[in-house]
């Protein structure tokens, strides 16, 4: 692959990095540091990633090295629900949390897992099934789904209810979705970002933000790269359409987890 041709892959690999930088930090701005960083070493160095089975096989992995090196940091908090998400992640198995990321939001494959993190790929596979049971045995809530399309909402309810939470009520509007929010308060938003009468989930959600104050917030889009642009504040969860189960069973236990508020301002 020539220079070129690696540039261009990298760059179309790059928001998706930064989507999981956020997700393992809890801030974009922590996460685009790190995306940054990783940048310039493969500028300094791009054997890594010209090496990799793919491009952005070898992004990730650049980016793990970093990663791993400095401690795996992420938004430092001493009260409040980063705080307790910080507590939370100091208890679960090493690399556990970055393996379940890859596979399931990022859609690595487990030997990409493997590639990625340098392990083999059955260690690979244990990290994954031990994060999905350490996440789900240490938080549970209550969730508001705001989506339009029915077939989809019933299904992100079964798969949310799954999980141990509990859906608050499902909403088609923005209005409806606020109401619904005031009626009984979220630990967890799942939005849709286009919505039944043409309103905005983003917008849905900023009105609920602003009247419950901040909560974990997911999106889903069939147009991540429209999101995932830094030139504004940008979801620390966000899942393609269409999604596997797997990618909502594990947004929403991250979410959960580590309590991320950061969501996407209009």
């Amino acid at each position: 692959m020539t220079t070129g041709d690696l540039s261009q892959a990298i760059g179309a690999a790059l928001p998706y990095l930064r989507r999981y930088a956020r997700a393992l930090t809890g801030s974009q701005t922590t996460g685009d540091n790190y995306a940054a960083a990783t940048l310039e070493a493969i500028l300094t160095d791009r054997s890594a990633a010209a090496e990799a089975s793919s491009p952005k096989v070898g992004l990730f992995h650049v980016f793990h090295g970093i990663w791993v090196t400095t401690g795996a940091p992420v938004v430092e908090e001493t009260t409040g629900p980063v705080a307790k998400a910080q507590d939370r992640l100091g208890k679960l198995t090493a690399n556990s949390r970055e393996a379940l990321l890859l596979h399931t939001i990022e859609e690595f494959s487990l030997s990409e897992v493997a590639e990625v993190m340098q392990i083999d790929n059955d260690e690979a596979g244990q990290l994954v099934a031990l994060a999905r049971q350490e996440m789900a045995d240490n938080v549970s809530g209550r969730v508001l789904i705001i989506e339009d399309e029915a077939i989809i909402a019933m299904d992100l309810e079964s798969i949310v209810a799954d999980l141990g939470h509990r859906v608050t009520g499902v909403a088609r509007t923005r209005d409806a979705a606020l109401k619904l929010a005031e009626k009984e308060t979220p630990d967890l938003v799942l939005a849709d970002i286009q919505l039944a009468d043409n309103s905005s989930g983003i917008d849905a959600v900023n009105d609920i933000l602003g009247s419950i104050g901040d909560r974990p917030v997911i999106f889903i889009t069939a147009f991540p790269e429209r999101l995932l642009t830094g030139e504004r504040p940008e979801p620390a969860f966000l899942i393609s359409k269409p999604y596997s189960e797997e990618q909502v069973r594990s947004a929403v236990s991250q979410a959960m987890f580590f309590s991320s508020t950061e969501t996407l301002k209009a």
